[in-house]
């Protein structure tokens, strides 16, 4: 079987053009390719059209995201505010007056979404608010906070 090169236009993604490359082929590829390279051994405009749709249908297929999962914040009794803010300000880097706002929101309705995110860092920040320890300013605190992940709707 005889190997020949021949050239086809291809779209390039780093330059955002169409380039001529040399794509070496068997002889049977080559058989195959003569309906579209025309007289004196060049591509035809049908040729051409047909190699540039194939690649640009392939460059359009995009990766799948994960799925997004909320981190809940339960409220109770035994904690305080700066608790809740201490506790915002060091495992989600907030400033304070967003961790305030995340303490007034779990008091008033009793939840609040703190972040959504990837199921595996969503647990892992679940996690660490179990872990953070209980809140030394209320004498009746027995452990930290009550956390949950919930799936967000697609």
């Amino acid at each position: 079987m005889m190997v020949v090169g021949i050239r086809r236009p291809r779209y390039c993604g780093d330059v955002g053009l169409f380039v001529e490359q040399d794509c070496v082929g068997t002889q049977s590829r080559i058989q195959r390719d003569q309906t579209e390279i025309g007289e004196g051994g060049k591509m035809s405009e049908q040729g051409a059209v047909a190699a540039v749709v194939t690649t640009k249908q392939e460059s359009r297929q995009k990766p799948k995201r994960q799925p997004r999962y909320s981190v809940v914040l339960w409220d109770d009794d035994d904690h305080s505010y700066e608790y809740v803010v201490l506790m915002m300000r060091q495992l989600f880097g907030l400033a304070f007056e967003a961790g305030f706002g995340i303490a007034k929101e779990v008091d008033a309705s009793g939840r609040v979404v703190c972040l959504t995110t990837t199921k595996e860092h969503a647990e892992l920040k679940r996690d660490q608010i179990h872990s953070f320890g209980k809140d030394i300013l209320i004498a009746r605190c027995k452990g930290s906070m009550t956390a949950t992940i919930e799936p967000m709707p697609e």
